[in-house]
């Protein structure tokens, strides 16, 4: 995995010995407009693809463009390097693509 260069006000990476992000760096999801769906909705099934997985990401992505901590998500997700599943509003591609373009 690559250094990228954590986005201002965004979450970082747990200190070395650490098994994951310290918990006040999830603060944010408390007020995540996502916080009583379904995870499915975010996470399809690994043999789901074309179409059906189309239709989930948009429903998934609509439901983001709703959330007043969207942008926490997704810098969250690039952080950490988060590779599966719809976080802030973006794919894996797209995350993928904007810490490429960024880092």
């Amino acid at each position: 995995m690559s250094t990228r260069k954590p986005p201002a006000g965004s979450v970082t990476k747990a200190p070395p010995g650490l098994p994951y992000p310290l918990l006040e760096n999830w603060s944010w999801q408390d007020d995540a407009a996502c916080q009583d769906v379904n995870p499915e909705l975010f996470f399809p099934a690994e043999a789901e693809r074309g179409l059906r997985k189309h239709a989930r990401e948009v429903l998934a992505k609509s439901l983001c463009g709703t959330c007043p901590v969207s942008r926490q998500c997704r810098d969250h997700a690039i952080v950490v390097g988060e590779t599966y599943g719809v976080w802030g509003g973006t794919t894996e591609d797209e995350r993928d693509h904007l810490a490429t373009a960024t880092g």
